[in-house]
């Protein structure tokens, strides 16, 4: 997994900060556009594991199935792969001192969703976990 993919597609929903705050809450809005996190196990998908399809709450982009979908028992919504990779951004975060991470963002709206980290020794298929902010998603069960 690198840094950040050079090949990533430009945004494809695109609105003013503006037009942002106007479809999202104040809350929704400092996580999804200011990259602020929800308080662990506080979120309304971390203990969901109904089958279906997680969507970008900004623009409704499809980003996990509930297929790779995990209980990691770290007080978010884990996954372990995106349902496609090409849907994702990956940009390094140095933010916390000494302990780098990689960012993970809706790739049509470039919206913040959580991080992503590699070899914490979960048993997946992938050894990441998506650790990503319930706010950010919608889940749409399966009919």
């Amino acid at each position: 997994m690198s840094d950040q993919r050079p090949d990533t597609p430009a945004p494809t929903v695109l609105r003013t900060p503006r037009e942002w705050r106007e479809v999202l809450t104040p809350f929704e809005f400092a996580v999804l556009r200011e990259g602020a996190t929800e308080r662990p196990f506080t979120g309304e998908y971390d203990r969901t594991f109904e089958a279906g399809t997680y969507a970008c709450k900004a623009c409704g982009a499809e980003l996990f199935t509930s297929e790779q979908k995990f209980a990691s028992h770290c007080g978010w919504p884990s996954f372990y792969a995106p349902s496609d990779e090409e849907r994702i951004t990956y940009i390094r975060d140095d933010s916390l001192p000494g302990r780098p991470r990689i960012e993970v963002r809706c790739s049509a709206c470039q919206s913040h969703l959580g991080h992503v980290f590699e070899g914490e020794g979960y048993d997946t298929p992938t050894d990441l976990r998506y650790c990503i902010n319930s706010i950010c998603l919608v889940h749409t069960p399966n009919s």
